[in-house]
């Protein structure tokens, strides 16, 4: 980052889930966009959909910050080789400010991210049905961790311009914090609900118009000026030398597939540029749009996303189905996620019974639910055979779908996973292919990288 650039920083962190984190945070991050500012948007936790968001509204990709998969200078580095080029970065929180992986601590939580980061906090409160009461939760909020910096409250939801007025009095004479802006209960302005179907639809600019409406709304009950000094003059935090992107020992030459398009794009940025900085040179193909698998490549990666939403599109393409299948049977090194590891099953089964035929190389078949079938932070230990990461190795991810795997026959499980509902074995091996459910991070075991690429490499020779 560059001397004469100064940087501000805010974390936008809400009392609760349904407080009004993300419609805060997309509304001052197309009010400062407006003012000419560069923005670089971030997100507490393991997520994919309010990223999406964050990088329509500012034109940069937003970064997942994570204190459980990532190590404290993991997250530093991110956030700081992320934020260099930026006027201010945004960092939109998970759930309420304190809740993360331990009920105990701050772990995992939007609260360790600001403490690790130095980074004051807007406190959104949804104020609805509530005046002097306000200032209660902002207090309990500013006891709980002392360390923490909550610098600002925005009250949401509130009823009136009256009701606005009772609520900052109350916070600012019990709390000593500004109240700096509002939002009325306004049902036209508030982000719609978040499923994965969304994604397209933000990607090709639907939500434009209410990324406007919602930067003129808080251009007019925002105090825009004192936000900006809170956010603070300072630069992102120092990070010596480069560890995560340090210049590896050795760089492999190898075109690496990667499916990109609507039905699958849930990729964490880090893993595409630390597969580049190992010598990678990505190749982006679209399955949905009838793109077979390129030529020329030495491995193949198909993240996660939503192939459900284009099943009977998807099971239509034969000729991107057979250039898939033979390669991957030949051997070519694939790492299949979520969605990706969906789409390598023999058909996707909808809610209304229908089913679409896929790859076929997984026995069995994916079927939807209307309910979540599994959510949460995983540690990720390998299984023997698994050339990603062998058995003993540990790495970190999530998993989050709505369907689950009817296997037809046995196949080698990939690895171990181990979450709140304890340890289960979990994805697939086959072939040179590693399937499953979980996304990983690679930052959290950067060794995936160079295992990968030694494999494609020789897989190519």
């Amino acid at each position: 980052m560059s001397e004469s650039r100064a940087h501000r920083s805010l974390v936008v962190a809400g009392t609760g889930s349904g407080a009004g984190k993300t419609t805060v945070t997309l509304g001052l991050m197309a009010a400062l966009r407006r003012r000419g500012m560069t923005v670089q948007g971030f997100k507490c936790g393991p997520d994919y959909i309010d990223p999406t968001y964050h990088k329509a509204v500012t034109g940069r990709p937003s970064r997942n910050l994570d204190s459980w998969m990532l190590t404290p200078d993991t997250v530093k580095e991110i956030y700081a080789r992320a934020s260099r080029d930026a006027d201010i970065s945004i960092i939109e929180g998970v759930m309420g400010f304190y809740d993360g992986k331990d009920p105990l601590s701050n772990t995992g939580s939007t609260a360790e991210i600001s403490l690790l980061l130095d980074c004051p906090v807007l406190l959104v409160v949804n104020c609805q049905s509530m005046a002097r009461s306000a200032a209660a939760i902002v207090k309990g909020f500013q006891c709980l961790e002392p360390r923490a910096r909550i610098a600002a409250v925005f009250a949401n939801k509130v009823g009136s311009d009256g009701h606005y007025r009772i609520v900052k009095e109350a916070i600012e004479q019990e709390c000593g914090i500004p109240v700096i802006g509002y939002m009325k209960r306004e049902d036209s302005l508030s982000v719609p609900e978040r499923h994965l179907g969304l994604v397209p639809s933000i990607e090709r600019g639907e939500l434009g118009g209410l990324f406007e409406a919602l930067a003129d709304r808080i251009d007019q009950t925002v105090d825009m000026d004192r936000l900006l000094e809170l956010a603070q003059a300072s630069e992102p935090p120092v990070v010596p030398e480069p560890r995560l992107f340090a210049e590896p020992s050795r760089r492999y030459r190898v075109r690496m597939a990667v499916a990109r398009d609507a039905a699958f794009h849930f990729y964490y940025p880090e893993n595409l540029e630390l597969l580049e900085l190992y010598g990678a040179e990505l190749v982006y193909f679209s399955p949905l749009a009838g793109e077979p698998l390129p030529e020329n490549v030495q491995g193949l990666y198909i993240g996660g996303g939503f192939p459900e939403e284009f099943a009977e599109r998807l099971s239509a393409q034969a000729q991107v189905i057979d250039s898939i299948r033979s390669a991957v049977e030949r051997g070519l090194p694939t790492l299949a996620e979520c969605g990706g590891f969906m789409y390598l099953t023999g058909a996707i089964g909808d809610t209304q019974g229908r089913s679409y035929p896929m790859l076929g190389l997984v026995p069995g078949q994916v079927t939807m639910q209307t309910k979540l079938a599994a959510l949460g932070l995983r540690e990720v230990t390998g299984a023997e055979g698994n050339f990603l990461l062998p058995a003993g190795e540990t790495a970190r991810g999530h998993e989050f779908h709505y369907s689950v795997y009817e296997p037809k026959s046995e196949l080698p499980h990939a690895y171990e996973t181990k979450g709140l509902r304890g340890v289960k074995k979990d994805g697939c091996l086959l072939h040179r292919t590693v399937a499953g459910y979980t996304h990983l991070h690679f930052a959290s075991n950067p060794g995936i990288v160079a295992r990968w690429l030694e494999c494609c490499e020789a897989y190519g020779q």
